[in-house]
């Protein structure tokens, strides 16, 4: 116990800002940018941690309705194949604490004309308590991030959008994650046999929308890049004021949230004020513990700061899959309508497989129907949608350092489809290359 404790609060102190910035090659990172970009969404949102390398289930509950196996992030569920991960300070009969974490540094280069290249690192840091009241169970979670040390506009990565930075939408960039990334707890209440009744809810988390965000997912693990359809699926993973309620049984859930719609601002170390002003609902599906599929729709209001008129209409729908021997995959479609506007949609498929004990490969195709990668209103091709398809592939070798402490030594490479209209934009054959090493309580 004492070496996991040593572990774990190596990595949780390299987890704070101060921490991060001093672990960063200051010759190659730029200090001017530094100020909230390199989490997204998820640098842990809890697509970081392991799924299947330890069950969290507690002694003496109910192991279907309330068993920690396949749950993600905020309410929402995944395989019930896939456990959490971490490091247990505390486990008995009553109690269970949980710590689990990353440091994630990066280095990426986009190629062509809207390129850019950058260092920087993502990172986040969970404490996870659970007590057993004789049946019903309470559920704590905190989980922050020390990616607001980046600056506002966040990492490169070609055709991605949404939020804003230094007052000016993102396009081609990924905004980095807020400090507080969750600060929300759950009380689960057995009503019948195998049948439990929940409220979900804080001043930071996750509505019921949407499939469990990225970072959360096996399937993206060692992915080091946000989907550029994140904010057609999970860009409401980190939302001010959340309360959501529902009932869930060992193969099925359903829920409601009432939250707030617009999204998180570019100064992104306070909490923001919470209001209750959109609305969701999603059910979900275990077919088997290797199968889990949702579908959910919600209402927001005014998500987007550069659309501040515009409320938006949002329907996602997700399979996800985990043999429990290393091999997890995702797929899904989302539409949303801008209130007034058009419906774009988008599709997604990633997947990850854990080959031998070191070797991963990993990968994601999306196709995406972007209205938003000209922003200036005065350029001909603003507001006209293109639909562009990336192809990413990844691997990642993954060693045990001591402890429970882990490392993946990887990267990536992706490329576009596109149409001819967006040559001059961003060049004939544009590439995303990456390299990183992701340093980890468990794998």
């Amino acid at each position: 116990m004492d070496k996991r404790l040593r572990a774990a609060s190596i990595l949780l102190i390299l987890a704070s800002p101060a921490a991060a910035q001093e672990a960063m090659d200051h010759a190659a990172m730029d200090h001017g940018a530094m100020d909230h970009a390199a989490m997204d969404h998820g640098a842990m949102d809890h697509a970081a941690m392991d799924h299947g390398a330890m069950d969290m289930s507690m002694p003496g509950m109910d192991h279907g309705a309330m068993s920690m196996n396949g749950q993600g992030s905020g309410s929402s569920r995944l395989p019930r194949n896939e456990p959490m991960a971490g490091v247990h300070l505390v486990s008995n009969a009553d109690d269970m604490v949980m710590v689990a974490g990353y440091v994630w540094p990066i280095y990426t280069n986009q190629s062509g004309p809207r390129g850019d290249d950058k260092f920087y690192a993502q990172s986040a840091a969970m404490v996870m308590w659970m007590h057993d009241f004789g049946g019903a169970q309470l559920t704590a979670s905190a989980m922050l991030s020390a990616e607001p040390t980046m600056r506002h506009d966040g990492y490169p990565i070609l055709f991605g959008s949404g939020e804003v930075g230094y007052g000016q939408p993102l396009v081609d960039r990924q905004h980095p994650h807020d400090l507080f990334m969750e600060l929300a707890a759950k009380l689960n209440v057995p009503i019948a046999p195998g049948i439990s009744a929940f409220v979900y809810g804080g001043p930071v988390g996750e509505p019921a929308l949407g499939p469990s965000a990225f970072m959360h997912r096996a399937s993206a693990r060692y992915n080091p890049e946000a989907p550029i359809t994140h904010h057609w699926f999970d860009s409401t993973h980190i939302t001010y004021g959340v309360m959501t309620a529902g009932l869930a049984g060992k193969a099925w859930q359903l829920e409601a949230s009432a939250f707030r719609g617009r999204e998180p601002d570019e100064h992104r170390w306070a909490i923001e004020a919470p209001k209750l002003d959109s609305w969701s609902v999603r059910a979900s599906f275990a077919p088997s513990p290797a199968w889990l599929v949702q579908a959910s729709y919600g209402t927001l209001k005014q998500p987007e700061a550069t659309h501040p008129d515009e409320d938006e209409r949002r329907f996602t729908a997700s399979a996800h899959f985990n043999n429990g021997k290393g091999l997890s995959a995702t797929a899904g479609f989302s539409a949303k309508r801008r209130i007034p506007g058009e419906t774009r949609t988008a599709w997604l498929g990633e997947a990850n497989w854990n080959i031998t004990r070191h070797h991963t490969l990993f990968g994601r195709i999306e196709n995406v129907a972007n209205d938003e990668l000209f922003p200036d209103e005065d350029d001909p091709l603003h507001d006209q949608p293109f639909r562009v398809t990336k192809f990413q592939a990844g691997y990642a070798y993954r060693l045990a350092l001591k402890g429970p402490v882990q490392v993946a030594l990887g990267g990536s490479v992706a490329l576009f489809a596109k149409p001819a209209a967006l040559d001059s934009a961003y060049g004939k054959n544009p590439i995303g290359t990456t390299i990183f090493a992701r340093f980890s309580i468990g794998p």
